[in-house]
């Protein structure tokens, strides 16, 4: 088992970064946010909406006269030394009545967006997160807001409330909300697909964590673009309200007021509309540009939509005995018939069919075969992340006696990370873009741990330094995009091996790294599964990585594992005609120019699987008898002609 130990309080205390030092790398990375920023096209509508605000905050110190105080000796005047914008019909000064309107323009909006943002946000990640009949009844609510105008819609909610601006901004933040709603439930939708969501889920993070902590601030771009929209479409409404007199009340001054009265009077003073339409205009055109500019500039994470399949009930199956085949003691992990169905549009697929096998306490066992086989799906069954439609439809999953097919989401948080981890593929997608190296690695350790902060960045550094990272303590503070890929597949690895999991499942960690870096990666494996004492669950498509790192392997296609035994016996022996052409499709590295062999046709659908043997279609040995009944696995093989090959295999033994 786990040889490793947690570093005393002490110890963890003295390896926090000093304050000083975070403030100054905190100050280097806002740096370059900073001077996107400075740009004028942002920063004339930020400083046009910093004198809004000024006026809004400080509007009795700010307007040179009383905005109520009528004067009708000077009613309807023109710009002049006394009333610098000129007065309206009652001889009110029109800059006091524009600096006080920014008050109710910007209280009017705020309100109505907060609303909106709150209700819309928060029943959009559920909805989007956890469908379901909440995700149905959501967006019916939705259909049928959205069926009524908005402008009759509010006035109907102010006929029910009652007139006054606060009662009529409730009513647009209901309004607003539905929008906050659909776009929120549809970036999650997307963004719940992502890799990094599933390293969190394996890392064992709550719901609610996930969806607050990892995918809001992912998703904060587009709901950033639709707030700004909504402050500006907001202060439209209610200038439109106050201009029908359902808006703001004679104690408030509104723009939209005051565009009604010019309307009446504009004859006998043409400047009079002017001055507030050009407010409004300025305002809704500041906020829409600033929005834009705080999403390109502050927030990675723009809008990203996409569909997903309608969830599919989950059954519990019942465990096969686990009896049929006697195993080591040392047996860590052990799949028994397990059997995974998918209802897709072609009907129900069988994604994998009557799988066993076992792995043993420290061992590397090796999961090979070509795209479509069922190796990431046999990963995800076992880690209990299968896809919305599929489900577990019979055999057994058992880590230690601990049954993992039908668990509970909540004992199997505590599974996942604590006990089994897992490396992704793609590095760089399974970690969160807009959070740093240190922040998901503390969410890590925090969610299974009794770590306070410090303590948890303490063992965020040692296991960066553990995975081989150079100067650990000033990277924890990068974001993803700042690594290479190999670093990038280290900190995985390291965010794996936060809790000190028994078994470590690498879903073809080395894919998308070059030749040296995936030697380096797999070396870095081998060392861990030494030193800690770990199980290995290698994923991989390349028989080379099986030969220099696994103990045993088993090899799939089309859902069914079709050869599994000791590498060096399997590789050098193989008794299954797919092996055997997979072996021969690898490299050699001699000279000459003869072609490299291949596999004819490609390995077919999962509602399409052959009757038979499913290799039949592309095996140059099948006979007629592989096609008509499945055949089982049977010794290690599932092969009907494994004895009449046999002995023709036996000239090509691998040195």
């Amino acid at each position: 088992m786990n040889t490793t130990t947690t570093a005393p309080v002490e110890t963890l205390s003295a390896m926090a970064t000093p304050p000083a030092a975070a403030n100054d790398e905190s100050a280097r990375r806002l740096a370059p946010r900073l001077k996107a920023l400075a740009r004028p096209f942002v920063l004339l509508p930020a400083a046009w909406l910093l004198l809004l605000l000024v006026c809004a905050a400080a509007a009795p110190l700010v307007a040179p006269h009383d905005p109520f105080h009528p004067d009708l000796k000077h009613r309807l005047e023109a710009p002049n030394a006394l009333y610098w914008l000129g007065t309206d019909d009652l001889g009110r000064d029109t800059l006091s009545r524009l600096v006080f309107g920014a008050r109710t323009a910007l209280l009017a909006s705020l309100e109505s967006v907060a609303i909106g943002a709150v209700l819309g946000i928060g029943i959009g990640l559920a909805a989007g997160y956890l469908g379901g009949w909440l995700d149905r009844v959501a967006m019916r609510l939705a259909d049928v807001m959205q069926s009524i105008p908005a402008v009759l819609l509010a006035l109907a909610l102010i006929g029910v409330f009652g007139k006054g601006l606060a009662n009529a901004m409730l009513a647009v933040g209901l309004i607003f909300s539905v929008s906050f709603m659909r776009i929120t439930r549809a970036v999650v939708l997307a963004e719940r697909e992502r890799l990094y969501v599933d390293a969190a889920r394996v890392l064992g993070l709550g719901p609610l964590a996930i969806m607050l902590r990892q995918i809001l601030p992912n998703v904060a771009g587009p709901l950033v673009v639709q707030a700004s929209i909504s402050l500006g479409t907001a202060l439209l409404i209610e200038a439109m309200l106050s201009f029908l007199g359902v808006g703001a009340d004679s104690t408030q001054v509104s723009w939209g007021a005051m565009l009604e009265t010019a309307r009446q009077f504009q004859s006998e003073q043409p400047f009079l509309p002017v001055l507030p339409g050009m407010a409004i205009t300025l305002t809704v055109l500041a906020f829409n540009l600033l929005g834009d500019a705080l999403r390109d500039s502050l927030l990675p994470g723009g809008p990203r939509v996409a569909r997903r399949a309608a969830a599919a009930p989950v059954a519990r199956p019942v465990a096969d005995s686990l009896d049929a085949e006697p195993l080591p003691p040392d047996t860590l992990l052990r799949l028994n018939h397990l059997t995974v169905r998918l209802q897709g549009p072609q009907g129900e697929a069988e994604l994998l069919s009557d799988v066993s096998l076992h792995l043993r306490r420290g061992e590397v066992l090796g999961l090979v075969g070509e795209s479509g086989c069922g190796k990431s799906i046999t990963a995800a069954a076992i880690i209990n992340l299968l896809p919305p439609a599929a489900r577990v439809a019979a055999g057994s999953v058992r880590l230690g006696e601990t049954e993992l097919v039908g668990m509970d989401e909540t004992l199997a948080r505590q599974i996942r990370g604590r006990r089994i981890g897992m490396v992704f593929q793609d590095a760089v997608a399974a970690l969160s873009p807009v959070h740093t190296i240190g922040r998901q690695l503390i969410d890590a350790v925090r969610a299974h741990g009794g770590f306070d902060a410090r303590q948890a960045r303490a063992r965020a550094i040692e296991l960066l330094e553990l995975v081989g990272v150079p100067d650990a303590e000033r990277r924890l503070d990068d974001y993803p995009h700042q690594f290479s890929g190999g670093m990038a597949q280290r900190v995985v690895i390291a965010g794996a091996l936060a809790c000190d999991p028994e078994l470590l499942i690498a879903d073809e960690p080395t894919t998308a790294l070059d030749v040296t870096i995936q030697a380096q990666v797999l070396d870095l494996l081998m060392d861990l599964r030494q030193r800690l004492g770990m199980s290995i669950l290698l994923i991989t498509h390349d028989l080379g990585v099986v030969a220099d790192a696994c103990d045993r392997v088993a090899v799939m296609y089309a859902g069914q594992l079709v050869e599994t035994g000791p590498v060096r016996e399997v590789l050098s022996r193989p008794r299954h005609p797919y092996t055997a052409a997979l072996l021969a499709a690898m490299p050699k590295g001699g000279a000459g120019g003869a072609a490299l062999a291949t596999i004819p046709g490609r390995v077919p659908p999962a509602w399409a699987w052959p009757e038979g043997c499913r290799f039949h279609p592309r095996c140059p040995h099948a006979i007629e008898a592989c096609t008509t009944a499945p055949v089982v696995l049977a010794q290690g093989v599932r092969c009907l002609r494994v004895e009449t090959l046999a002995p023709r295999r036996e000239e090509k033994v691998l040195p």
